[in-house]
């Protein structure tokens, strides 16, 4: 029997990805996928496949520019600082969690005047905190869902300045509006890919404006639009399965059809959970993630029992980040509803 696996990432995929990338493996027009050349022409049709569907996907508009690149979102906390300062050298950063925190400290090392504009760390970051944009700032960067606490932003910040996210753990969860940022990145192994990719969503004016004249050359964006993700050789194995998935979520109704079933699957476990007398949630109910649920038991002597019993029905994954305990149930696109299902019917037996 396959587990089920409720890891925060890397994420899982759909079982039609894993048969088609395994394939090509083997063979890929006569060659393995993992030694073609990037320059080859099947390859930049893959690539250019893959921001294609990006673009469809997220109606991203015209005057944006689509990059596949590594180093994963630790180093977008630094090439989103670095491309986006501006005149003023300020950033402002709403923290959230720890990867906000990994942003902000990146802001930090570079010798931004980085201010944190609100903050739930003073709660253990168990809820999303109002804030006031009062200062001058060249952008706002805030982290949309938060894999270790629970949480996730329902509205996206207003702002006249630029806004910047670190959308990793729930791009392609949701609709989202494109336009009202300037910067969006998002490591792959949540929703899009295997690990390995990062994916970064520019406008075009953004590019090539910091306030820092000598960016390294890697880390300028402008670089790697000039170039269309290829200055030098990406992960063409993690880009292709990307693009495989992609593919397979525009071809099973696109983003509006697995909102309703991330939807769907948040509010049967969170149902267990409020109902259930052994469990409590962690995270404020108006800010609950619908991509990974926390919570914890409310006897610890029960962890035993309950952890014997998850792992007896398959489950796989479902301890906390060590930072906090308890648990996590991550619930990524492919995900299947059945899955929590299991997980529900565990929970609800434990009682």
């Amino acid at each position: 029997m396959k587990k089920l696996n409720f890891g925060a990432g890397p994420c899982i995929l759909p079982e039609a990805v894993f048969e088609e990338a395994s394939k090509a493996v083997v063979d890929f027009n006569g060659l393995s996928i993992l030694e073609i050349s990037h320059r080859s022409p099947e390859f930049v049709a893959v690539m250019e496949e893959a921001r294609q569907l990006v673009r469809e996907l997220l109606n991203v508009p015209e005057d944006y520019t689509i990059l596949f690149l590594q180093g994963g979102a630790s180093l977008g906390f630094l090439i989103s600082a670095m491309n986006m300062a501006r005149e003023h050298k300020k950033a402002g950063y709403i923290n959230t969690g720890a990867w906000a925190s990994k942003a902000i400290i990146e802001s930090e090392k570079l010798g931004l005047d980085t201010v944190v504009l609100a903050s739930s760390k003073e709660k253990n970051f168990n809820y999303i905190p109002d804030f006031n944009l009062v200062e001058k700032v060249d952008y706002l960067h805030f982290t949309s869902n938060n894999t270790i606490y629970g949480t996730q932003f329902k509205e996206f910040p207003s702002v006249s300045c630029p806004l910047v996210c670190d959308m990793s753990s729930d791009i392609f969860s949701k609709e989202i509006d494109v336009s009202k940022f300037d910067l969006i990145y998002a490591g792959a192994q949540k929703n899009i890919g295997p690990a390995g990719s990062t994916l970064y969503i520019v406008k075009n004016t953004a590019l090539g404006k910091s306030s820092f004249k000598s960016i390294p050359t890697y880390l300028d964006l402008e670089t790697h639009a000039k170039k269309d993700s290829m200055f030098n050789t990406p992960p063409v194995f993690a880009i292709y399965t990307a693009m495989l998935n992609l593919r397979y979520l525009k071809q099973n109704g696109g983003i509006k059809e697995i909102e309703k079933l991330n939807n769907k699957k948040a509010a049967l476990l969170y149902s267990e959970i409020d109902n259930n007398p052994s469990f409590e949630g962690t995270a404020n109910k108006n800010d609950r993630s619908t991509m990974n649920v926390t919570f914890t038991l409310k006897d610890d002597k029960d962890a035993e029992a309950f952890d014997n019993a998850w792992k007896s029905a398959n489950i796989v994954g479902l301890k906390g980040h060590r930072s906090v305990g308890g648990y996590r149930a991550s619930m990524y696109n492919a995900l299947t509803i059945d899955a929590v299902e299991r997980l529900v019917d565990v929970m609800h037996n434990f009682k």
